[in-house]
């Protein structure tokens, strides 16, 4: 589905309710399937969690899971710990060349039986469930904070906790937190300190039902209109002041736009002040690479240079997202220049017309461009990807008085 997107609003006001963040959805999944005794209430209704609930449920041998990167790295941990289960896991083409290798590596060393289907350090990968007794393991953390969160969900199941040392400097701190935090929540003993994660075993967690916050990744785009629009008031739910995700670091990065954020009991509210543009944008978002595109594509709306370092995981996404933004948005006229871990744009005052965006199987890719639409239309291919984390993102975003036109392929 191929869609054409403009909107000639200089105002934007509206509620929007969003969907239960896919991260919290999916560790919280994986303690549930460990602990049947826990609910859960505002489950993401995103495609990935909707793969990582189906796969958990099914008694079959092959796991597909499609395009969800996350629910690889957890149920390869998840299914390496469940005695007498064989599974062979696998998913999309580009999730066979996601590498997997140093989460394989650290369940190895743990005692878990894995192997691979086809090529060495890529799914798919056959996991022979069995007890792991190892109460110690080390991992890499600058690669994918993912495979850290993956043993941390499990590690409470096994005979003797887990004690996860972490060698060299550790990407996505906040991702790591979360996991911890939900953890606490649902009752389990952990600590993180330093280089060090302790997580105690636990047999049974009493029942209780624990709440998912709203994604604030999906939240970044609704700022990023806020931003490129002349004012703006939008109300946004479901979001929690104490926040567990580190995308709500948006509500700072977006003062420099002159966005603000008011907290209510359980939603927040966009302001945009008019006429308040920055010079220039530099931030460091190795702890928050997800709203990278989001911020790049704000400042090419509004023609604001741009500087995002700490990226060097987008490398590993659902596509190599530093090489597919600098391809896109150079499409509008713009340069952009990208390193390992960069990515540096020069905004040009006009936008070449009549651009059609490819989303390479991103969700985030469609998602970030869209706000783009408020200053010139074009079109985005492959426009339901959307689906993996927000499906009714299009519906919303017409709330706002956006023409969203489907287009001939």
């Amino acid at each position: 589905m191929n869609l054409k997107i403009s909107n000639t609003k200089k105002h934007l006001s509206g509620n929007i309710k969003i969907t239960g963040s896919k991260s919290e959805s999916n560790r919280l999944l994986i303690l549930q399937a460990l602990y049947p005794g826990l609910k859960i209430s505002n489950l993401s209704n995103s495609d990935d969690s909707h793969y990582l609930q189906k796969a958990l449920e099914s008694e079959d041998e092959l796991i597909d899971i499609h395009h969800a990167g996350t629910a690889m790295r957890f149920l390869t941990a998840y299914f390496s710990a469940l005695e007498d289960r064989e599974v062979v896991l696998t998913g999309s083409k580009r999730m066979t060349e996601r590498p997997v290798k140093l989460l394989v590596d650290a369940l190895k060393k743990m005692g878990a039986d894995i192997s691979y289907e086809k090529n060495e350090g890529y799914p798919p990968i056959r996991i022979k469930g069995k007890k792991l007794e190892a109460k110690t393991v080390s991992l890499e953390a600058n690669i994918s904070s993912q495979y850290i969160s993956a043993l941390m969900l499990i590690a409470s199941s096994l005979p003797n906790g887990l004690e996860i040392n972490l060698e060299g400097k550790i990407t996505s701190t906040p991702y790591i937190k979360m996991t911890l935090e939900i953890l606490q929540r649902a009752g389990i003993t952990g600590t993180f300190k330093g280089n060090t994660i302790k997580v105690e075993p636990a047999e049974q967690l009493e029942e209780q039902t624990l709440a998912v916050e709203s994604d604030w990744s999906s939240a970044s785009y609704y700022y990023s209109l806020a931003a490129i629009a002349e004012s703006a008031d939008l109300k946004l739910s479901t979001y929690r002041k104490t926040s567990l995700q580190g995308d709500s670091c948006l509500a700072e990065i977006y003062k420099q736009f002159g966005v603000s954020t008011t907290f209510g009991e359980d939603y927040v509210l966009l302001e945009k002040r008019p006429d308040s543009k920055p010079k220039r944008i530099e931030e460091n978002l190795q702890n928050s690479p997800d709203i990278a595109q989001t911020i790049a594509v704000t400042c090419l709306a509004l023609n604001v240079p741009c500087y995002l370092t700490g990226l060097h995981t987008l490398k590993i996404k659902e596509t190599d997202r530093l090489v597919a933004l600098k391809t896109e948005i150079e499409k509008f006229g713009s340069r952009v220049e990208v390193t390992q871990d960069s990515l540096e744009l020069f905004p040009q005052e006009n936008f070449s017309k009549n651009v059609s965006v490819a989303t390479y199987n991103d969700h985030r890719m469609a998602m970030a461009f869209a706000p783009l639409g408020l200053k010139v239309p074009f079109e985005i291919k492959d426009a339901d990807v959307v689906s993996k984390s927000y499906p009714g993102f299009w519906e919303d975003f017409q709330k706002l008085n956006f023409e969203v036109e489907k287009t001939l392929i």
